[in-house]
């Protein structure tokens, strides 16, 4: 397979929220979704354990991630910027 042919995975956008890590960051994903039953909007959140070499971001960024191969247990995305 060509690399230009690969599945890339999913992208996603967040907000770092944890930095205590060596080489690791997590990263909170939110997204709004509709109540079934009272068509309010909810803001629901998951959180990330992002692969991040040198520890290049701070609590607060705003980062784009994307899945990747398994790094660690907890660990399948890295950060794009």
């Amino acid at each position: 397979m060509e690399p230009s042919t690969q599945k890339r995975g999913k992208v996603l956008s967040g907000v770092v929220v944890k930095s205590a890590m060596k080489d690791t960051v997590t990263v909170l994903i939110e997204r709004y979704v509709k109540h079934p039953k009272y068509k309010k909007y909810l803001r629901r959140g998951k959180k990330y354990l992002v692969h991040d070499p040198g520890n290049t971001v701070n609590v607060g960024d705003k980062v784009v991630i994307r899945e990747t191969r398994p790094i660690s247990r907890r660990k399948r995305f890295i950060l794009v910027k």
